[in-house]
């Protein structure tokens, strides 16, 4: 530990010093051609350094603005429970709420005899599902494969030349394979079959019986009773940093920005023409007026009207934008008009895309008009759908990272009594990494954080000791450890763990260097440093080194306030206040529960 009164030096020779003379030494070993890329790092003012080990600052500092980063992925703990839901995660239908099945084909076959034994059955491929389109190149690619029926939104017609249905509709279409009575009999052609429609539908067939009745198989996860069925979960399944596991609404954030109305029109009795639009201004001959000009002129409002006359379907369309394509007369002379087709995604998307395209700083105000708001399709649980209905126990990846640590512990606990052997073969080694990983992050006093917490809010302590916990997992041997004051912000009832947990490093093989003013941290220290004599030019000298024991016989300033030399006085009296009070009413946020 490096004690001392602030301004004394502590903190340069540790991190401007020791931790710098380690870094640079690390860089030499790259190669010349990499450390061109990288810049080269002053010699520390320092006579000689020896015995130095590979170095690892721990700062006080929040560990990343990036809003994809979480407690949960800081740790790796977040990243073994997308494994444990990838291999052991029953699936459920996000439609019935059905545990959705996987078939061998002789399953199939055999669920086929038990269900239609005896009764005529149509064993068809799907081919389209909820779709437009006239499909003319399917229906000649099903008849040069030999097929003659179809089925086409519930009903059986022959693959004829020229084949088309109506574009413009939603269609179901599947290829009929075969028509026959379930029979032992004609079990070969039965499994010749479906083995031909699982070729043809990629691993998913439909059975209709004489009624019409479809029943779904396949090879893969679905839903027997909708026929929804989900692709083979892996990892990146049930990360919000993947595209194969993020919300499409808001790209895994759990959060969008939606148009603030009242910031947009702030005074709603003026037109358009006359300033209505705040971001807009009064009407110019720009091209945004030239765009809204053409809206209200296909969709029949007016400029000059005040904009709380305007329909609020209109005034949607304006804000957000419209489907349909908008053409744009844009005169340039008298005998030249040009005419622009162009999609309108709404005023607020046109400035933000004319901001990025001019990187004009003056109209970096666009924030001003928008709004934070819960995604409402993932509802802030930044997953697909199908992501979510992925179940250990009941429990879905993001019901499990909105619970704080320690509860999240007891969850863990005894797990394997409510799993089956096989999810137990398979999730052995993952939840022995998981529960090292929760009980480091207990050791260190965050009991209260939760795995989808953003980085960007905890405070600097808080994310010095979760860079603690990481390095306590990594289990990395032979390294020196330079912390600043880990235990601030701490209650005094977890400083013992906190301890516990930097011996933990220390045992490993490592050194562990501490820049710390807590009695506790000192006094248990292998060997302690004391700066001073003063702060600032008065400082920078060790005034006294040694064990805790070594320390306390001599008399510095640190050691004379923690035998009890010196102490700091309680004030006799204390001065009055004024009678001004700043009142704070149901502050909440993160720890803050209406306070």
């Amino acid at each position: 530990v490096i004690t001392g009164l602030s301004g004394s030096g502590k903190s340069s020779l540790a991190f401007d010093t020791i931790y710098a003379e380690g870094q640079r030494r690390y860089m030499e070993t790259f190669s010349a051609y990499s450390r061109q890329f990288m810049g080269g790092m002053e010699r520390p003012d320092v006579d000689k350094v020896s015995g130095l080990s590979p170095v690892i600052a721990i700062e006080q500092k929040t560990t990343s603005k990036n809003p994809r980063s979480t407690v949960g992925t800081i740790t790796e703990i977040y990243d073994f429970m997308r494994l444990l839901f990838a291999r052991t995660g029953d699936a459920y239908s996000y439609a019935t709420g059905e545990k959705m099945e996987r078939m061998s084909e002789d399953q199939i076959l055999r669920t086929i005899f038990e269900k239609f034994d005896g009764q005529p059955i149509n064993i068809m491929a799907p081919a389209v599902k909820g779709r437009k389109g006239h499909y003319r190149e399917l229906f000649e690619q099903i008849r040069k494969q030999g097929y003659l029926k179809v089925w086409i939104d519930g009903a059986i017609a022959d693959v004829e030349p020229k084949m088309q249905v109506d574009r413009y509709k939603i269609h179901d279409i599947d290829i009929v394979v075969d028509r026959l009575v379930v029979s032992e009999k004609d079990s070969k052609r039965l499994y010749t079959s479906v083995q031909a429609a699982l070729k043809l539908a990629k691993g998913i067939i439909r059975i209709a019986d004489k009624d019409n009745n479809v029943s779904y198989f396949s090879k893969y996860l679905m839903d027997p009773v909708s026929g929804i069925s989900y692709d083979e979960p892996q990892p990146n399944t049930f990360s919000f940093n993947s595209p194969y596991g993020a919300c499409e609404k808001c790209n895994g954030l759990g959060y969008i920005f939606e148009i603030d109305e009242l910031a947009v029109i702030p005074n709603p009795k003026l037109s358009i023409q006359n300033g209505g639009l705040a971001p807009l201004g009064e009407y110019r001959e720009t091209w945004i007026f030239q765009v809204l000009k053409a809206l209200a002129k296909k969709f029949e409002f007016s400029l000059t009207v005040p904009i709380e006359k305007l329909e609020r379907e209109k005034l949607d369309i304006i804000l957000n934008g419209t489907e349909e394509k908008i053409n744009v007369a844009v005169e340039y002379n008298k005998w030249n008009v040009q005419n622009y087709s162009i999609n309108f995604e709404g005023i607020i998307k046109m400035l933000e895309e004319q901001q990025e395209r001019r990187n004009d700083e003056g109209m970096d105000d666009m924030e001003n008009y928008r709004v934070l708001r819960t995604c409402p399709v993932c509802d802030g649980a930044r997953l697909k759908k199908e992501s979510l209905h992925f179940k250990v126990d009941n429990k879905n990846i993001f019901e499990l990272a909105t619970m704080d640590i320690s509860t999240l512990k007891e969850w863990y606990d005894g797990l394997e009594d409510r799993l089956t052997e096989r999810q137990n073969v398979i999730a052995k080694e993952i939840l022995k990494e998981i529960r090292a990983r929760i009980g480091f992050l207990l050791d260190v006093g965050l009991s209260y954080l939760t795995l989808d917490r953003t980085a960007k809010t905890l405070s600097g302590g808080e994310a010095q000791r979760i860079r603690l916990a990481t390095q306590i997992g990594s289990q990395l041997m032979n390294v020196m450890y330079i912390l600043d004051e880990p235990s601030i912000g701490l209650h005094q009832r977890d400083n013992e763990r906190l301890i516990n947990a930097l011996k933990n490093l220390r045992d490993l093989g490592n050194t562990v260097l501490v820049v710390e003013h807590d009695k506790d941290m000192i006094l248990e220290a292998d060997h302690v440093i004391d700066m001073g004599p003063a702060a600032g030019v008065h400082g920078g000298e060790i005034v006294a080194q040694g064990t805790p024991a070594e320390l306390l016989a001599r008399h510095t300033l640190t050691t004379s306030y923690i035998n009890g030399e010196r102490s700091i006085a309680v004030p006799e009296k204390r001065r009055e206040g004024n009678g001004k009070i700043l009142s704070l009413k149901k502050a909440t946020g993160h720890n803050l529960k209406k306070v």
